[in-house]
């Protein structure tokens, strides 16, 4: 479980290893560009925060960090290894994007590709840190890294002056339980997953994480089939709320964002934008909305057709 303070505490020991992205007000919404982070996507501040507290706790193994990732959390934690001088090693699905692998190896890391799906990356990652003593950097269920993730949060809030809401897309749940800590009191967090990557709404559904069946066109980002268990725990004590909308709205949202504003994203993160222009939320009249950009790692080849 982690609060607003572990968020603070997160921030000040990244500093200014992240960068502080930009906003916009657009569509008399507030766009928070975290697509511009390092590697493209808000990983970084997760992965800097969990690698750097290790370090203040006595150092790092000899065998470096290992991750699982779907491609970002792996970006991200093969970035802070390069950064910090440490060997990466990352496992991800055999379906994981060709842009996604080819910058893995770009960026120092051992590529491993293993199984179909996340979780099978994901065994295979955990039995090499055990085997290796690698320190094992999770995407999502660590308190590091979703307290890293929250830094975001507060710049928003300082941007902004506040916002209402913040509608985010949802994988495995840590940026969401970041925002969610960070904000708590302040800001209600809506989750928003395509209908083929259900994993939180299938948690809310039964009272705790359960497993989900995933797939669709954002399962190489939000193909988590289980939230994990720090992120179910924080958006239950926080009020978070759970909307789905199709992969053709994701797509759609996806190509709106390029025509009208120019932004190059991924089909996961589009899900939270798709909840806007589906009629799924629907901002009451003065309510400050803010959509989450979290990421950018995508062939943008099909984006003008």
């Amino acid at each position: 479980m982690i609060s607003r303070t572990d968020v603070e505490a997160a921030r000040l020991r990244v500093g200014s290893r992240v960068r502080t992205t930009p906003v916009f007000e657009a569509d008399g919404l507030w766009l928070k560009l975290e697509q511009l982070q390092h590697t493209g996507s808000f990983k970084a501040r997760g992965a800097f925060n969990r690698v750097l507290a290790a370090v203040e706790h006595g150092g790092l193994p000899p065998a470096g960090v290992v991750a699982a990732s779907g491609g970002n959390a792996g970006l991200a934690v093969a970035h802070v290894a390069r950064e910090l001088g440490t060997p990466a090693e990352v496992y991800v699905p055999e379906t994981a994007p060709a842009v996604k692998v080819a910058r893995l190896r770009a960026l120092g890391a051992s590529v491993r590709q293993v199984g179909r799906e996340y979780a099978e990356a994901y065994e295979a990652a955990t039995k090499r840190a055990a085997d290796s003593g690698a320190l094992f950097c999770h995407p999502y269920d660590q308190p590091e890294v979703c307290a890293g993730q929250g830094t975001l949060a507060l710049e928003l809030e300082e941007q902004t002056g506040g916002v209402d809401t913040v509608l985010v897309a949802v994988g495995g749940g840590g940026l969401m339980a970041g925002i969610a800590a960070a904000l708590e009191g302040r800001a209600r967090v809506v989750a928003v997953e395509p209908e083929g990557c259900p994993s939180f709404h299938a948690a809310l559904a039964a009272g705790k994480p359960v497993d989900a069946e995933v797939s669709g066109v954002a399962a190489d980002s939000l193909g988590a089939r289980r939230t994990g268990e720090i992120p179910f725990a924080v958006a239950h004590r926080t009020g978070v709320t759970s909307l789905l909308v199709g992969d053709e709205d994701v797509i759609a949202a996806r190509r709106a964002l390029w025509e009208r504003h120019r932004i190059a994203i991924e089909h996961g993160t589009a899900a939270a934008y798709a909840a806007l222009l589906t009629g799924a939320y629907e901002p009451t009249e003065g309510e400050r909305v803010a959509i989450i950009c979290c990421g950018a790692n995508t062939d943008p080849s099909d984006l003008a057709h």
